[in-house]
């Protein structure tokens, strides 16, 4: 079963006085190129979930957003040294009170002095937190994957079309074949006897040469190995471990087969089926370029 590398997956929570929403998107690409967008808080885990996302989505342009709103009340966390505020608050009331100064930014200037206000750490991230987030991040997952499944099952039904419609090019061409070879024969008997007339050169001589000529365009390995490509690439499809690259490589195979037949068609009719098979080999690699 095939994999799409476009997906999409959502989730939210909502309690009240905190919203969390957690988004993934997936484009193709030939290599993973993850980018995450996180809450200050939550960077200790940036490695974490770079390697749990990597290990269940593989490759594609991935990006994760996390977004994460508290609601509620706000917590007050900015500190204050309030034995050092005292301090300058005393003894700028007393410099204020010995020049008869007023008093009224006293306070002001205190709380703005050097190392009244404590520098916040780094915010502690709780436990219990986090696995509610990595909850959400991991049905953000699920449902990205069943997008991609979705996508999968329709980019499926499209190779097996174009695969089908390669193989009755196939079946066209076995038909064509013999009567391409007769053609030939008569084709070169004709032209000699045109040249040199009813006699002036040795039949078994002209046979050995139409012989030898024909095995040059002979095409019966290049049907069988291209029957047995295109059977490989609907196996390949059907395979428990969804695979793009293989399916790419049994794709140039077949390229390989339908350009060696065109090569030794000699035929207007075959060379027909030879372009119109090439053309479905083209959406199969386009198409490709999105399977995981």
């Amino acid at each position: 079963m095939i994999r799409s590398m476009t997906g999409f997956g959502q989730s939210v929570s909502n309690s009240g006085s905190l919203a969390i929403a957690v988004e993934i998107k997936s484009l193709n690409s030939k290599f993973l190129d993850l980018s995450l967008r996180l809450p200050r808080k939550f960077s200790e885990k940036e490695l974490e979930l770079r390697t749990w996302v990597a290990d269940k989505l593989e490759r594609g342009k991935i990006s994760v957003s996390i977004d994460y709103q508290q609601t509620g009340r706000p917590e007050v966390v900015q500190r204050y040294n309030e034995e050092l505020f005292i301090a300058y608050y005393m003894e700028l009331k007393r410099l204020a009170d010995r020049v008869l100064a007023t008093t009224d930014s006293i306070f002001q200037i205190a709380l703005s002095s050097p190392d009244v206000a404590i520098a916040n750490g780094k915010e502690e991230l709780d436990p219990a937190e986090w696995e509610n987030v990595r909850s959400l991040i991991g049905e953000a997952i699920e449902k990205c994957e069943s997008f991609r499944l979705a996508e999968g099952k329709s980019l499926e039904k499209k190779l097996i079309d174009y695969i089908e419609t390669i193989r009755k090019g196939l079946f066209a061409v076995e038909e064509i074949d013999p009567k391409r070879i007769e053609k030939i024969r008569s084709r070169i008997k004709g032209n000699v006897k045109e040249l040199f007339g009813g006699e002036g050169y040795d039949a078994n001589r002209l046979e050995q040469e139409i012989i030898f000529y024909i095995e040059k365009l002979d095409i019966h390995e290049e049907r069988v190995r291209l029957r047995t490509h295109l059977d490989y690439f609907i196996k390949g499809l059907s395979d428990k471990q969804s695979s793009g690259k293989k399916l790419g490589f049994i794709a140039q195979e077949i390229g390989r087969e339908i350009n060696t037949i065109g090569s030794k068609a000699n035929d207007a009719q075959m060379q027909q089926q030879v372009v119109m098979m090439k053309e479905e080999l083209e959406k199969i690699k386009e198409q490709l370029n999105n399977v995981l």
